[in-house]
């Protein structure tokens, strides 16, 4: 007779190594992804131009707890946005 105890432990071992090997290949550096949006979003300040993640560019002319308002075009149209919807900052210097 043979004992199955020893494959129980092995089953979990395995499942073990599988949960620990997603969260240092997919958990982990999403959250550092995260972490460095979320300081970007914060230090967002008036006169940025941003890029939302539906592709709108504006500037930012007015900044309230999670809401920005955008000014986009030559006719100065204004577009309320969260600010989880900004995709990033551009950098005028960089052009």
């Amino acid at each position: 007779m043979e004992s199955s105890g020893g494959n129980i432990y092995t089953s979990i071992l395995f499942l073990a190594v599988i949960v620990v090997t997603f969260y240092f290949l997919y958990l982990r550096p999403q959250k550092k992804r995260d972490k460095e949006f979320a300081k970007m979003r914060d230090s967002l300040k008036i006169g940025d131009v941003v890029i939302t993640i539906g592709g709108i560019v504006g500037i930012v002319t007015s900044i309230k707890e999670d809401v920005i308002i955008l000014e986009t075009g030559n006719d100065k149209n204004k577009v309320r946005i969260k600010k989880w919807a900004v995709k990033e900052i551009e950098n005028l210097e960089e052009k």
